[in-house]
């Protein structure tokens, strides 16, 4: 254990600052394709029996039409967001007839980049930009990226830990300020980190060819059409999705707020030549809101984000610079097939010890070369982290993953401590020693599991993660909701079916003069 992450550990511990850990606030955006019985993708329309996706708080799409976004609301109760993603999900499933939800984070079965349909949002400006940015996703990326799905965990300390740790801490600046300062310095150490979440929790090591199809690659092609690499983790987070150069060679600053939105700004401001030759519009029909590196802030792919609520129409830079950050968006995990919602609690609560542990330990600024680093660390993980003896680049060092791996968990003890003092019981510690198994053991990491699923039973990737899909759906329809809350539920959907059709009725300012004032903010 470092010296400043102990003697910081121990400053709380000797002000009894458990209690102010039993606010930390946690929700879960859950991402799911919606498939035939047959396991290509849905060519529905987003269902109208579950709401509108541009108005409905919790259930709406993501990239696609076919992409089902759940969100919990946050909640300082552990248990709370696994609770309402469940019902979620045996909400959605009294609804969509004989559709499935994929269980996996890469698809399958889409031989065509045309087959994935790109999500409506109405006829509503505000819906118009929603859809416009996806058909530039789709001139960028190719709409196959569209369809890979994930977890997102949003995380945040209460204001009482964040006052002690700053009397702590002996600083004096604004409390906010304070809070932005710290967030980013947690941010920059899961950029140094993430790595070790891929393996633990990477659970693509597969995939069906037809992703790939007229693609170069470097994974191995069995007879029937699956994909993988042996020692692979988490597939979607390597290079396989993003494939221009403009996003590879944009580097955003995690060194403070102003520098991150400051080089954000830049990409959203700035335009891309590669793009430029895309046009903005086509035949009058909109190509892409812009030609810029970015169209907007949420194009940038990161493992991590920095956010904070925004206002109707306010863009995230603006909100993260006038009120600071609010909370973060961890953004590297893969859905966990063998569990219905796709991750569990033991997965949350490492998280907690994860995020805590990297605004714990040291974080300093990180220049070309650490961004450099990680960027390696954790495509070395991504093709190869079950082989526990690969390289990963430490400072100016170099260190086996099993050395680095078992040195961070072990360091974590202490946290887990603090936050089984705060719950009570063992159940931090005991989740640090299962995921410090999993390093031990490679064989119990879920990519693992998975290829090890796939050869018991000889199955390609399409089959492995069908039957899972079926097993999943067959949980979900055998424990229809309660009356109470299937009626909640039903008139969520229709309140915001309602305010989808008001938004529709209202006056519309031209497209052109809706995107320029939004962009002139």
């Amino acid at each position: 254990m470092t010296d400043l992450l102990g003697s910081r550990i121990k400053a709380l511990q000797d002000s009894n600052a458990a209690p102010t850990l039993n606010g930390i606030r946690r929700g879960i955006e859950k991402e799911s394709l919606r498939i035939s019985d047959q396991g290509r993708l849905s060519t529905r329309p987003h269902p109208q029996a579950i709401g509108s996706a541009l108005t409905h708080p919790y259930i709406t799409t993501d990239y696609s039409e076919a992409l089902l976004e759940f969100i919990t609301p946050p909640s300082a109760e552990l248990t709370k967001p696994l609770e309402f993603l469940d019902q979620l999900h045996r909400f959605v499933y009294s609804k969509i007839g004989d559709e499935i939800l994929w269980v996996n984070s890469m698809p399958c079965m889409i031989e065509d980049d045309l087959e994935v349909p790109i999500a409506e949002y109405g006829t509503s400006n505000v819906g118009k930009m929603k859809h416009v940015y996806r058909r530039g996703l789709w001139h960028r990326y190719g709409r196959k990226m569209q369809a890979i799905a994930g977890i997102h965990y949003n995380f945040s300390y209460p204001e009482e830990f964040w006052k002690l740790h700053q009397r702590l801490e002996d600083d004096k600046q604004p409390l906010q300020d304070f809070i932005s300062a710290r967030y980013f310095d947690l941010l920059r150490n899961f950029q140094r980190y993430s790595w070790l979440l891929v393996y633990l929790f990477g659970a693509s090591p597969a995939m069906c060819s037809s992703f790939l199809a007229g693609r170069k690659h470097q994974l191995l092609e069995r007879n029937d059409k699956t994909l993988l690499r042996p020692f692979a983790t988490s597939l979607r987070m390597s290079d396989l999705g993003y494939q221009n150069n403009a996003q590879s060679s944009l580097h955003v600053s995690f060194n403070n707020l102003e520098e991150y939105v400051r080089s954000l700004t830049y990409a959203i401001q700035t335009s891309e030549p590669e793009y430029e030759n895309i046009g903005v519009q086509k035949d009058g029909e909109y190509q892409q809101l812009n030609t810029n590196i970015l169209q907007i802030e949420n194009e940038y792919y990161s493992s991590i984000r920095p956010k904070r609520t925004a206002h109707s129409g306010e863009r995230p830079t603006v909100a993260l610079k006038q009120r600071g950050v609010e909370y973060i968006e961890i953004r590297v995990m893969d859905l966990n097939p063998f569990d219905p919602v796709g991750i569990s609690l033991e997965d949350m609560r490492f998280l907690d010890l994860f995020a805590t542990y990297c605004l714990l330990v040291g974080s300093p600024k990180m220049d070309m070369s650490d961004l450099h680093a990680a960027k390696q660390n954790i495509r070395q993980v991504v093709y190869n982290g079950r082989n526990t003896s690969i390289r990963l680049c430490k400072g100016c060092q170099q260190t086996t993953f099993k050395t680095w791996s078992l040195e961070i968990i072990d360091a974590m003890t202490s946290i887990a401590e603090l936050f089984d003092e705060t719950h009570g019981g063992t159940n931090y510690r005991d989740t640090l020693q299962k995921q410090k198994e999993k390093v031990l053991h490679p064989e119990r990491t879920p990519s693992a599991q998975v290829l090890e699923k796939m050869e018991l039973r000889q199955q390609s990737f399409y089959s492995f993660a069908m039957n899972q899909s079926l097993a999943h759906r067959d949980y979900f329809r055998a424990r229809p909701l309660d009356e109470v809350t299937l009626k909640k539920l039903n008139e969520l959907a229709a309140n915001s079916l309602t305010e989808h059709k008001q938004l529709e009725s209202e006056p519309q300012i031209p497209f052109d003069e809706y995107l320029n004032r939004y962009f002139a903010d």
